[in-house]
């Protein structure tokens, strides 16, 4: 039966350069566990201790309270005040995280910033990975001391851990109770527990990593539904970014257009706040815009600092993917997730799956434009039709009525009968005008048709009309072709298709009045434009679906303006009025 072990006999492996392997780890445990009779009484108290502690180790797979539960066993395993992981990054140069146990949130506070690992006693332990068992840390030259408010730690003792033969991180312990040192046995004990880690902590990673891949699945089939669901371009888009940002674990979810007069545009912001972002074109001149519209991904660290970012937005964000929304050879968009200065960078597994994701986006936009195109020619034959039955069977057969009247006119000796004849003619005419007119439009393209915010609304209003069997009226206040932004002026003609779908969908109305006013001070003093479509119908039913009208505000306050609703035209306020404003 062995002897116990010398705690005064040098460790060979301590001493060993950087690799404890995982049979070196097997013979410690071997050595600390060979026959409980010949063992000191320390040793054999602790030997429970162990087994409890690599059992406990091994439950759970989610990684951080994973690596949680290894700094909690490890100070509780060699009675250590403090414990920590320093997590290496993938680079191989400093840490990407660092999760401690023993520092209490206010303290953790008052030190402020975590240790990076560029530098000190964690950053020679990256470059040199190996068991480290110190004394008193303060006479290592290759440690540089606390930040202000670090708790005083004396003794120390590290071991490098390895997940499938990688280094994955460092385990630290620090101050052992009683004002003792870290010992032999210690030492033994912690490089079994790092073993048992990398083991634990290899499979948490393999679950998270599924998890994260099923995250990014399931937000290419709501992204690719939403675009295919035949709704608005801009809603889906919105999609994109939304959920983007929240796959990534992002500050923002960015989409840009490529613009008409060159740069990108940014067309969908998701963030936690109304972004002024929105409607921005970042200039051609720029590298980046130049490399995305070539097709290739850009990753930066710090996107404030990095002097090719050619927007004032930039200030606020750190670690940034710039991903081309790019499907058979053609470049459609991009897509921005950029994280707060100071977060992590992202991972080469975060970046892979949100360039696949970009991938799938830009393929399901590509099929989203087909099926539109497809809906616009279909829309653009039944309209040649219709004009064709108008101009072919109507108006021939209005003309012929005319001249049959005029006929009859001529001949009837009754001054009445002549009138009323000849008043039913003129309506006649007027008629025979309007429906040559709704040929022109039916036949116009929409490159044809006027660009003004005037002539928008109007034709908004015209083909709402068909579905609700009646014109809504109508009225214009203020110079609202010179004074509204082209931007503005996009999500105001939105939120009118929005709000007169409503009615026709929902409020069973008989009057539907719509008045735009260019005119209105906003409440924080600025000018802008304002919306108002008011209707008589049923109202909104409480409990009710209230989809439409979010969509509403959330375009009013991407633009920095509000929206809302309340009683409508009917008896005692019925119906809905629904009011939309922004600045022009």
């Amino acid at each position: 039966m062995a002897a116990p072990p010398d705690p005064a006999a040098p460790d060979a492996d301590a001493e060993s350069d950087a690799g404890i392997d995982s049979d070196a780890a097997v013979a410690a445990a071997a050595l600390a566990t060979r026959g409980l009779q010949g063992l000191s009484a320390e040793l054999t108290a602790r030997v429970p201790q162990l087994l409890e502690a690599m059992r406990s180790v091994g439950t759970g797979l989610e990684l951080h309270s994973t690596l949680d539960r290894i700094c909690e066993t490890a100070a509780e395993l060699a009675d250590a005040t403090y414990a920590a992981i320093g997590v290496v990054s993938e680079s191989g140069d400093g840490l990407s995280d660092f999760v401690y146990h023993g520092v209490d949130a206010e303290t953790a506070a008052r030190i402020g910033r975590l240790p990076d690992g560029h530098k000190g006693l964690l950053g020679a332990l990256i470059r040199d990975p190996g068991p480290v068992r110190l004394a008193d840390l303060s006479d290592d030259p290759r440690a540089c001391g606390f930040p202000a408010h670090h708790p005083p730690m004396r003794t120390f003792l590290g071991v490098p851990i390895r997940v499938q033969g990688e280094i994955f991180g460092n385990l630290y312990l620090t101050e052992k109770r009683g004002g003792g040192e870290f010992n032999d046995y210690d030492l033994n004990m912690v490089r079994v527990l790092a073993t048992e880690a990398g083991i634990a902590i290899g499979n948490a990673r393999l679950y998270e990593a599924a998890r994260q891949r099923e995250r990014w699945i399931d937000g290419s089939v709501a992204v690719t539904t939403a675009l295919l669901s035949g709704g608005d371009a801009d809603d889906a888009l919105q999609v994109v970014a939304e959920q983007a940002r929240q796959l990534s674990d992002s500050a923002a979810g960015i989409v840009l257009l490529p613009a008409e007069e060159g740069g990108m545009e940014i067309v969908a912001v998701a963030s936690d706040g109304p972004s002024a972002m929105l409607g921005v074109v970042v200039p051609p001149e720029s590298e980046i815009v130049a490399e995305l519209l070539d097709g290739q991904a850009v990753f930066i660290d710090d996107v404030a600092s990095d002097p090719r970012v050619m927007t004032r937005f930039a200030s606020g964000y750190g670690p940034s993917m710039m991903l081309p929304l790019q499907s058979d050879g053609r470049v459609l968009g991009t897509l921005v997730t950029p994280r707060a200065r100071g977060a992590r960078p992202f991972t080469e597994a975060e970046r892979t799956l949100a360039t696949q994701f970009a991938s799938q986006a830009a393929l399901a936009l590509m099929m989203a434009e087909a099926q539109r195109d497809r809906e616009r020619l279909a829309v653009f034959e039944d309209r040649d039709r219709i004009a064709r039955d108008l101009h072919d069977l109507v108006i021939q057969r209005l003309f012929a009525t005319g001249m049959m009247l005029e006929t009859a006119q001529r001949r009837s000796v009754v001054p009445e009968v002549q009138a009323g004849i000849g008043k039913s003619v003129d309506e006649l005419d007027t008629t025979i005008q309007e429906i040559r007119t709704a040929i022109f439009a039916l036949q116009q393209g929409p490159a044809e048709a006027p660009s003004g915010l005037r002539t928008r609304v109007l034709r908004e209003i015209n083909t709402a009309s068909v579905p609700l069997g009646f014109k809504p009226s109508h009225r214009f206040l203020g110079p609202v072709d010179t004074v509204v932004g082209e931007l503005t002026g996009k999500n105001l003609i939105a939120a009118l298709r929005e709000a007169l779908s409503n009615a026709f969908r929902h409020a069973r109305a008989d009057h539907i009045d719509v008045v735009v006013d260019a005119g209105v001070t906003l409440p924080d003093g600025r000018q802008g434009v304002r919306l108002t479509v008011a209707d008589d119908g049923v109202g909104i039913p409480e409990g009710g679906r209230r989809s439409g009208l979010k969509n509403l505000k959330r375009r009013a306050e991407s633009l920095g303006g509000d929206s809302w609703y309340g009683p409508g035209l009917g008896d005692d306020g019925g119906g809905t009025t629904v009011v939309w404003q922004a600045p022009h």
